[in-house]
């Protein structure tokens, strides 16, 4: 229960060195499954506790944060008789009903907490020779957030092996011969392909951010956006090769850490130098991440009566004049002029008839 404490100063024949623990505790992060968590933390922290009360310690919790995960779930089913059986046992008849190897009922119990006891098990070995070990990183982390529990499902883990399988022939086979690696972006890029590249350096800021605060899952989903964005992307308008390029670089990268042998297939096909695990992680152009449009909220007397998409930064006339010109707010004025304009740039603006 004091084990962390023994890590600061493993070689020490004491049973650990307080100048080693006063520099390197408290443990930056617990991870843990509530089952376990909850028990551990009781130990280590009595353990701490009194070991500051005995003058060892100046430390008063051991732990500087805590994340407890969920557990991954599966349906359960049994036998006529009782017996459980596991997923693979269970098969499905033309006519959609489950049976027994013995073409016997199957009920169909509760999802729960997978259990070798109760069977409801996915054999490991059978999903990585099947998907491969990445498809399942990225389904575990995509299902679902990760304090919550995940419920195992084919459905879901072969929607994730048809999304890798699409990224790897974008990288491939390229629907557009790419930019030389290195190749700088041109300055002038066509509307739609400048957006292209604004959406991967907002992905690169969104993703950290996301991995940051164990939001694995959103980091997916943005990551598959981006993938959808480049698909998209018009490949005859100039810029496009090298800003594809740029793209399918920062996929891999931002899913190195998700999945580490197609990320590195991927860094290798597109000529990548060196190893992928040994690139920096991206970094986004805080000029590309701000969007060149913003959505104003057009209110009167402090109620919403309309919107407007204006250039960013727009001067605040043309902006009070644009509100001035909706159809529903020359309604709400019966045709005076406002007593008072208060304008929040890129906001809000607020007509006081």
């Amino acid at each position: 229960s004091w084990y962390f404490l023994r890590f600061c100063s493993a070689r020490d024949e004491r049973a650990f060195s307080r100048e080693a623990v006063d520099y390197w505790m408290p443990v930056d992060q617990y991870i843990g499954g509530v089952e376990h968590a909850v028990l551990h933390l009781l130990y280590s922290r009595f353990f701490t506790r009194a070991l500051k009360q005995c003058g060892y310690l100046e430390l008063k919790e051991p732990f500087a944060g805590l994340f407890t995960q969920g557990m991954v779930c599966h349906q359960t089913y049994r036998s006529e008789d009782g017996e459980w059986l596991f997923p693979e046992e269970v098969e499905r008849t033309d006519d959609s009903r489950l049976v027994d190897p013995d073409g016997r009922p199957v009920i169909v119990g509760r999802t729960e907490k997978m259990s070798k006891s109760k069977k409801n098990v996915v054999g490991l070995d059978a999903i990585v020779d099947t998907y491969g070990a990445d498809t399942a990183r990225l389904y575990l982390l995509s299902d679902s957030p990760p304090e919550r529990d995940l419920e195992w499902t084919e459905t879901g883990i072969e929607g994730i092996w048809r999304y890798v399988n699409r990224l790897w022939r974008m990288v491939s086979e390229p629907p557009v011969p790419l930019a030389a690696p290195g190749h700088p972006i041109p300055a002038a890029l066509s509307p739609a392909v400048a957006a292209s590249r604004r959406a991967t350096h907002k992905t690169i800021a969104a993703v950290t951010d996301d991995l940051d605060k164990f939001r694995f899952n959103r980091a997916v989903a943005r990551i598959r956006e981006l993938t959808n964005t480049l698909e998209e992307l018009p490949f005859s308008e100039a810029g496009a090769p090298a800003v594809l390029r740029e793209g399918l670089e920062t996929l891999a990268r931002l899913l190195g850490p998700m999945m580490p042998h197609l990320a590195e297939e991927m860094w290798q096909t597109l000529g990548g130098e060196g190893l992928l695990a040994e690139q920096p992680w991206p970094v986004a152009n805080p000029q590309l991440t701000r969007d060149e449009q913003v959505t104003i909220a057009i209110q009167v007397n402090g109620k919403l009566r309309g919107t407007l998409e204006l250039p960013r930064d727009a001067d605040n006339l043309a902006v009070e004049e644009a509100a001035m010109a909706l159809p529903q707010v020359l309604r709400w004025l019966e045709g005076r002029p406002p007593r008072k304009v208060i304008v929040v740039p890129n906001r809000i603006v607020n007509l006081v008839a």
